[in-house]
């Protein structure tokens, strides 16, 4: 007879294995229920620069206050450049991110990674001396029992 823990062990990966292979079932189902139906509304939402070649008309640009306020394309980065798709000759705007824009992410980033890399350090080191403190009180009460 097996004992109690194996007997919990297999059926816990029984379960697992179901449950991954459910949502598994149920997921797939969505995503080509959603392909079906957005086929159709792909073609007249997107914009040309996502489905076909593009050229660059004007470099990527910080967009002014009213720019910002009410066109979608500068409100994810507040750059924006214009662009002419080649196969339908439409001229649309388009989001963009600027070396400037980049070069402040990295220092950003840079500057974040320098804090917890100090954070830590500090914290390795406290943990070190409580536990010395603790080595070196086993060996008092050691040396003391003698």
């Amino acid at each position: 007879m097996e004992s109690g823990c194996r007997l919990y062990a297999r059926s816990l990966a029984i379960y697992v294995v179901f449950c991954g292979w459910m949502s598994l079932r149920v997921f797939s189902a969505a995503v080509l229920k959603e392909e079906n139906t957005s086929v159709a509304v792909v073609a007249e939402t997107t914009p040309c620069w996502q489905v076909e070649e593009f050229v660059v008309l004007a470099e990527c640009a910080l967009c002014s206050d009213f720019q910002t306020r009410s066109w979608p394309e500068c409100s994810p980065t507040g750059y924006v450049e214009r662009v002419n798709c080649t196969k339908s000759q439409k001229e649309e705007y388009k989001s963009c991110r600027s070396p400037r824009m980049e070069e402040h992410l990295f220092w950003k980033f840079e500057g974040t990674m320098l804090a917890l890399t100090v954070l830590f350090a500090l914290l390795v080191v406290s943990r070190q001396r409580a536990l010395d403190r603790l080595a070196s009180e086993k060996v008092r009460k050691q040396i003391e029992s003698i």
